[in-house]
């Protein structure tokens, strides 16, 4: 039997883009956040859809943070949203918002959320629908208008 650890695809799991997946991490997410819960100590939780972006603060203090933190700000060069950074970096979505709200309240990273009443109008939807209808299916055709 060989030392050390087996490799990645020595398991059989491989992600969508064909890269093999090693085991999940030993640590436990409530480790990582020190039993915090997302939104327990400002009230609410950043919401999933938050685009979430490194601050200059953030990009010069890569090499003082943690491997999680490290990780998290890293990817935030350009944004992203909460789910995006949870699943590139497979870490757990609560614990990304635990540590992405500890990296804003330091300056790090800055949390921009969207307009909740954008959702809720209809010339924003129709604009989203007109978008849609605008792609062309497989075959190159657009698709008919209502």
């Amino acid at each position: 039997m060989a030392d050390g650890p087996a490799p990645a695809e020595a398991d059989g799991f491989t992600g969508p883009d064909g890269v093999p997946v090693g085991a999940a991490s030993a640590v436990r997410p409530f480790l990582l956040t020190q039993g915090r819960v997302a939104g327990h100590a400002s009230g609410t939780a950043i919401p999933v859809e938050a685009q979430i972006v490194a601050t200059t603060a953030g990009i010069e203090a890569l090499d003082r943070l943690t491997l999680e933190r490290h990780a998290i700000v890293a990817a935030c060069r350009e944004p992203q949203s909460v789910a995006e950074i949870a699943a590139r970096l497979r870490l757990h979505l609560n614990v990304v918002r635990v540590l992405a709200q500890d990296l804003r309240a330091e300056g790090q990273l800055s949390v921009h959320v969207p307009n909740p009443g954008a959702a809720r109008d209809a010339s924003v939807l129709r604009k989203i629908i007109d978008g849609l209808r605008a792609i062309p299916d497989s075959r190159g055709v657009l698709r008919d208008s209502d």
